[in-house]
């Protein structure tokens, strides 16, 4: 759709930053993998300062190299070309063992159950994603947000 209408940019606030984590749930993950840089869609569900989702073993996860690493994640809602809002968010990305420590038991129950929010078989036998066996979050530690809208 074209748009004629003269944009007006502006930064988010960190509330309406939180609201369009909240709201949406698929977004793009960035990371450095060796000397390349890679970029995934997930599916999550943000909770309290963090993004929780889940992944299968592959491209996205090198688990023999550390327990977490530094990421971007991306979300964005698109409207037509002046008018979408778009926030960044930069954290560690931390795998949660379900038998590890008591701490992470919890969080991993935690991220199980907020997921289920989503696909409520997560983690059944009717599960549409068993091979996505890999819990995970995400923590929000600095946030960007901008949005364009047209101007009246």
């Amino acid at each position: 759709m074209k748009s004629t209408a003269i944009p007006r940019f502006r930064e988010l606030t960190r509330a309406e930053i939180d609201a369009l984590l909240a709201r949406n749930h698929v977004g793009r993950m960035a990371f450095v993998r060796g000397n390349d840089i890679d970029i995934e869609p997930i599916h999550y569900v943000y909770a309290n300062g963090w993004l929780y989702g889940r992944t299968s073993p592959g491209r996205k996860v090198d688990f023999t190299a550390r327990e977490w690493w530094p990421i971007a994640f991306e979300v964005d809602e698109i409207y037509d070309l002046f008018h979408w809002r778009s926030a960044v968010v930069h954290g560690g990305f931390y795998t949660l063992d379900p038998e590890g420590a008591a701490w992470e038991r919890e969080e991993a129950q935690k991220a199980v159950e907020l997921l289920r929010t989503l696909i409520p078989e997560t983690f059944t036998d009717k599960d549409p994603v068993p091979f996505r066996n890999i819990l995970f979050r995400i923590a929000v530690q600095e946030v960007s947000g901008r949005a364009a809208e047209p101007s009246e």
